[in-house]
């Protein structure tokens, strides 16, 4: 193989003077919306393929003086890398450092550590997709809001009345984080560039209605209604992917039966109105078993193979997998399992975006910068001390940058024609 800066080399090569100067021009111009045109996104009318990250954390970091640095440390560690997608949340209900501490009740200085994550995000040219609520107890989500609504004396019986009782729907729809003039930038949220999308909840499931029906009218209601304050950013829903009752013959593809139980339904759910495009979330350490095995790799494969076809074939919308990685707590873990994982997920998008598929990217769970350890939960990757990890990211970006730039100089996008990047470009024999 070949460094990032090697291949970086070649393909400048490969183009002329005047290329390589509008490759360098484009860098410099103001950024613009994130958009979606058919089945992949698009900036200015061309492509954008992500290659990115989740830090959670970011919000409550920044909260605090003695850890604020960590957040632009990690924005210039990612965005050195080639990174430029963030998702973490923009939430953080009823617990320790709340943004929100009552609904609608608000603490202004944890507000003004979210307006600067989002504005040192801007300043490293990294956009953020902004998670709204969550469905675990962790920062609060689901069972937070739940709580709120048993102190207001409704007659609740478990978490997934959050999905169905119009007093917690209100809750959630008071959630202002869309208004929310930035303090830093003076920027509304709704009109900043820098946010990729909006996810409505990380990872939603109602256990207690497999049918999907009461998780679904919770989707159209809410995605019509960030569209209705937001029409100009991307929404998605932050699904796993789990196929559901009304695809029958894709269930036998979720990695366990329990996951067809949970509620939740890949195609249906995002055939919302107001849904923008797919998210898809990879675990097969925790789903399929914990022992590292070839096994791993090969549902991998599969899982995204079936959910990028899935997504040209019914939904006409990109597809992310914004959650993808390998615990080192898993039994028989070491770096070269996370290399291989990592690069069979970007070797796969490779392919479809390639073919102009659906493939749109990737976010890999997830990125710390030095010193913070202590938050790690097995899955964390620190980029300064992880070489091997660091440079196939970097080399991935590089691709993704370069496919992006040739596309924009020798066709009209939406055109699956061969680039002058031949198929070797793309994948490990380098």
């Amino acid at each position: 193989m070949v460094s990032s800066q090697a291949l970086f080399l070649s393909v400048k090569a490969m183009m002329t003077s005047s290329q390589f100067e509008e490759m360098g021009q484009m860098e410099d111009e103001p950024w613009t919306l994130v958009q979606k045109n058919g089945n992949q996104f698009v900036v200015d009318d061309q492509p954008f393929y992500v290659n990115g990250f989740n830090t959670y954390w970011l919000m409550v970091f920044a909260v605090d003086a003695s850890t604020r640095g960590k957040v632009t440390e990690l924005f210039q560690q990612a965005s050195g890398v080639g990174m430029t997608v963030c998702r973490t949340w923009a939430f953080n209900d009823g617990q320790w450092r709340a943004l929100q501490k009552k609904p609608s009740v608000y603490d202004e200085d944890v507000f003004k550590a979210l307006d600067f994550v989002v504005s040192e995000a801007k300043r490293f040219k990294i956009r953020l997709i902004l998670s709204l609520t969550n469905n675990w107890d962790s920062y609060g989500g689901k069972p937070q809001y739940v709580r709120w609504g048993k102190e207001a004396g409704l007659n609740l019986t478990n978490d997934d009345d959050f999905f169905s009782h119009q007093t917690l729907r209100n809750y959630y729809k008071d959630h202002t984080v869309l208004n929310r003039v930035n303090t830093i930038t003076n920027m509304t949220y709704k009109d900043d560039p820098t946010i990729f999308a909006w996810e409505l909840i990380n990872e939603p499931r109602c256990p207690s209605d497999p049918s999907g029906d009461k998780l679904q009218e919770w989707i159209e209601e809410m995605a019509f209604y960030v569209k209705t304050i937001d029409p100009k950013h991307l929404v998605e829903i932050g699904l796993e992917g789990f196929y559901g009752p009304s695809t029958p013959n894709k269930v036998p593809s979720n990695p366990n039966t329990y996951c067809q139980q949970v509620g939740t339904d890949f195609i249906r759910n995002h055939q919302v109105l107001g849904v923008d495009f797919a998210s898809v979330h990879i675990y097969a350490d925790s789903w399929i078993s914990p022992p590292i095995s070839d096994a791993h790799i090969a549902f991998t494969k599969s899982w995204m193979q079936s959910h990028i076809d899935d997504a040209e074939k019914y939904l006409g919308m990109p597809v992310i997998f914004s959650e993808f990685g390998v615990s080192a707590k898993d039994p028989g873990y070491n770096t070269s399992c996370r290399d291989n994982l990592i690069s069979t997920v970007y070797n796969t998008l490779l392919d479809s975006a390639r073919k102009g598929g659906s493939g749109s990217g990737s976010l890999v769970w997830q990125v710390f910068p030095d010193g913070t350890e202590y938050m790690d939960d097995g899955y964390a990757i620190i980029l300064s001390k992880s070489p091997s990890t660091s440079n196939i990211i970097s080399r991935h970006s590089t691709r993704l940058t370069l496919f992006n730039s040739l596309c924009k100089w020798k066709c009209h996008w939406g055109c699956k024609k061969r680039h002058e990047l031949d198929e070797s470009h793309y994948h490990d024999e380098l």
